[in-house]
């Protein structure tokens, strides 16, 4: 299933930068960066469960904020892009 992955972690000191690149290092683990903060992320449910657990470990629910939309198997008529996307789309095959 696609899903899009979006988080707001708290930069005002340190700690938070720490964070914040540790958020998106395992997002893009997953998956591909399609805005700053925002990214797509094809997974099944063990690994969105995976993924749920490590964000967790690394974020302060008091301050940061994760959210998970999920748009399932048929999401390709259910993105529309206005303006310059990225070379690669979630779910494209990659020719080497």
């Amino acid at each position: 299933m696609l899903l899009v992955v979006t988080y707001d972690v708290d930069t005002t000191n340190k700690e938070g930068e720490h964070r914040l690149r540790k958020v998106a290092q395992l997002c893009e683990r997953y998956g591909m960066r399609v805005q700053n903060s925002v990214f797509e992320v094809l997974l099944d449910a063990a690994q969105l469960t995976t993924l749920k657990c490590e964000l967790e470990k690394i974020i302060e629910p008091d301050v940061d904020s994760i959210r998970i939309y999920r748009l399932g198997n048929s999401y390709k008529n259910k993105i529309e892009v206005m303006g310059k996307t990225s070379v690669l789309q979630a779910g494209e095959p990659l020719l080497l």
